[in-house]
């Protein structure tokens, strides 16, 4: 017995839908931006030469970057054009999860950070949007400082 050629139509429609959503959702392995970024704040203090200074001691803050559950920003301290130090200034913290999420990610994030001297830094697991978030911020910090 022959199917119904209206059938074998849907059929083959809902499959083509399918397998375009599936191939739709997968997704890149690398760390893309949440949010487009905001005006960057201007540098909380510095000790070098003048803006964009390849030498002394200075802090960059990046751009704030609005995240699914709320803004990330960054904030480094240079050495010339050595990262000393970075901190999270504003991440995620409106609910009791978000605060248990980010207590060991932006520790993670920073100390990574400190260790890759670049923007190139892994997201951390359960916290992604955090970690796009930070790694966004950290690269406007960095492109102000002209890193």
């Amino acid at each position: 017995m022959r199917a119904h050629p209206l059938r074998r139509t849907v059929l083959t429609v809902v499959g083509t839908v399918t397998v375009t959503v599936l191939a739709l959702s997968l997704k890149p392995h690398h760390v893309t931006s949440v949010a487009a970024p905001t005006t960057p704040r201007p540098s909380s203090s510095s000790s070098g030469t003048g803006p964009g200074s390849a030498s002394g001691t200075r802090t960059v803050t990046g751009s704030t970057v609005q995240t699914r559950y709320g803004p990330v920003q960054v904030e480094l301290t240079l050495n010339g054009s050595k990262i000393t130090a970075a901190r999270a200034l504003q991440h995620p913290d409106s609910d009791h999860r978000s605060v248990e999420i980010n207590s060991t990610a932006i520790p993670t994030l920073v100390q990574e950070t400190v260790k890759a001297q670049n923007a190139h830094v892994d997201a951390v697991s359960g916290a992604t949007y955090t970690s796009e978030g930070y790694v966004s911020s950290l690269q406007s910090a960095l492109d102000q400082a002209h890193v």
